[in-house]
């Protein structure tokens, strides 16, 4: 399974925020906890049924949505 496999866009759950599969932890919250110095450690002890993998996908999804093509019109 790719990393972004883990990373899921359903209506449903979390409003239809990226999430990590199977759960209602949204990419943006492991995001922020990372940004602001949490570990990856207390992170997985915090939230245990998320796996390194998980968080590593969050990551990945978020360089992939920083590299997207941006269009400006005139």
């Amino acid at each position: 399974m790719s990393l972004l496999e883990r990373i899921v866009v359903d209506p449903d759950v979390v409003h239809g925020r990226p999430a990590i599969r199977g759960t209602r932890v949204r990419v943006s919250d492991v995001l922020a906890l990372l940004a602001a110095g949490a570990p990856e450690s207390e992170i997985l002890e915090d939230y245990p049924y998320l796996t390194a993998e998980d968080i590593r996908a969050c990551l990945e999804y978020a360089a992939a949505q920083a590299d997207h093509t941006i269009v400006l019109a005139s």
